[in-house]
């Protein structure tokens, strides 16, 4: 271990922080509302926020999470003179693999919480792995950076930089969200070293007629051409391509990126709320967990705040984390990042030449057609899920699992010789 590693323990609230949160959960001004119950349709309404406040008030207790969280083994170091915090878990398996998981927004590296000991240990007799959690720049317990820029090509950069640091030269990313967009680029940038690629949350383009394409998958460029005149659902199945009009933060074009626009334009003014105000924050993020997720029956979906899959200490913790490290403001900074320098093209264009597995789960934001994984990756496994949304760590833990270790399997086989 190099000496600037040093271990790292997650600390618990201290007495201002949860004097704090108690008065301002006491002392909550909730906001009016329409008098006809709209759902979900303006946002996080109060009958779901109310609930989750008072159990975050008087029936949470970090303190449990805290004893589970700790039992990893936690890490911080400098990177680009930021304090980068990370859990490294080795495996005991000779031939396991080096895997990095990233998280999101509006997410930590508590995501993985339920997949971290079994992908380590190569559960069920399978593959196993050297995973590496680390928090992104600006998130958790990690330093938020002091100057603009840390956008999409600077956190793969860094992320690159810790692999190596632990001696991890050559790697598989895995990742959704903000994970899946900055490991897309890792995986087409940094190949010498990010061998493999894994995403829930693909970000390819469609089968266009490249030189390429014309000559490997000219059937896929036709199907893809045919798709446009007679519909994605017609050509490739109901609910294979969930696009959201592919736009970043325009929210005429698709009202649920809302967040990203304001994110990604006025961070600042926003942070204020989400900063002072625990609930704020919260109900900010409860949006999410409930519109990302699966949620089996749509009405019922309607009545409750969170799908079974992810229980309220599990989302509660994600909270406490965010409140704890006051990282909300500087976590949401990646969206105007990413949007004022252009990052998504730089995502979105190239090719990803290493071997590429793509798990799709039921209710993720985004889905694509297999044919268009197929010609802008080099897709090795791909697997469709009837459960499962966003969040995949936390609502299908055991399916993430499987399909991770599936690949892995096709890694050491087809990499016989090398450390993957």
């Amino acid at each position: 271990m190099q000496q600037d590693i040093v271990p790292f323990v997650v600390p618990s609230l201290s007495d201002k922080q949860r004097t704090q949160l108690q008065e301002k959960l006491a002392d909550t001004i909730y906001p009016n509302e329409l008098e006809t119950n709209v759902g979900w349709e303006y946002g996080a309404p109060t009958w779901a926020v109310k609930p989750m406040a008072e159990t975050w008030q008087h029936n949470y207790d970090f303190e449990v999470a805290r004893q589970e969280i700790n039992q990893w083994k936690h890490y911080r170091t400098k990177i680009d003179d930021l304090n980068i915090h990370f859990i490294h878990e080795p495996s005991t398996n000779p031939d396991a693999i080096p895997i990095v998981l990233c998280h999101g927004w509006p997410s930590t590296f508590y995501e993985f919480h339920k997949v971290i000991q079994p992908l380590r240990d190569g559960a069920n007799g399978t593959q196993a792995f050297h995973v590496v959690v680390p928090s992104l720049p600006g998130f958790g317990f990690s330093d938020a950076p002091t100057s603009s820029g840390f956008g999409v090509v600077k956190m793969s950069a860094m992320m690159n930089e810790l692999m190596v640091k632990l001696g991890y030269t050559k790697y598989v990313w895995s990742g959704g969200d903000w994970g899946a967009i900055i490991g897309k680029y890792t995986a087409a940038n940094h190949s010498d070293n990010c061998k493999a690629f894994h995403t829930n949350l693909p970000f390819f383009l469609p089968p266009v007629p490249t030189p390429r394409n014309l000559l490997f998958h000219p059937l896929n460029v036709v199907k893809f051409f045919s798709s446009l005149l007679l519909g994605f659902n017609w050509v490739y199945g109901q609910g294979k391509t969930v696009l959201n009009w592919a736009t970043f933060a325009n929210a005429e074009l698709y009202h649920g990126c809302g967040y990203r626009a304001i994110q990604g334009t006025r961070p600042y003014t926003l942070a204020y709320g989400l900063s002072d105000s625990p609930l704020g924050m919260m109900a900010w993020m409860l949006e999410k967990y409930h519109e990302w997720t699966f949620h089996a029956d749509d009405k019922e979906g309607e009545k409750v705040a969170l799908p079974p899959t992810i229980t309220p200490d599990e989302f509660l913790t994600q909270v406490t984390l965010y409140w704890m490290t006051n990282s909300m403001s500087s976590s949401i900074r990646i969206y105007y990042e990413c949007l004022h320098h252009y990052e998504m093209i730089k995502v979105t264009l190239p090719r990803v030449n290493v071997p590429t597995a793509v798990s799709s789960f039921a209710y993720d934001i985004a889905k694509l057609p297999k044919e268009w994984l197929e010609t802008s990756s080099n897709l090795q496994h791909y697997n469709e899920h009837a459960v499962g949304g966003h969040f995949p760590g936390l609502e299908a833990d055991e399916l993430l699992v499987q399909d991770i270790q599936h690949f892995g399997r096709k890694l050491r086989k087809m990499n016989k010789s090398s450390k993957l």
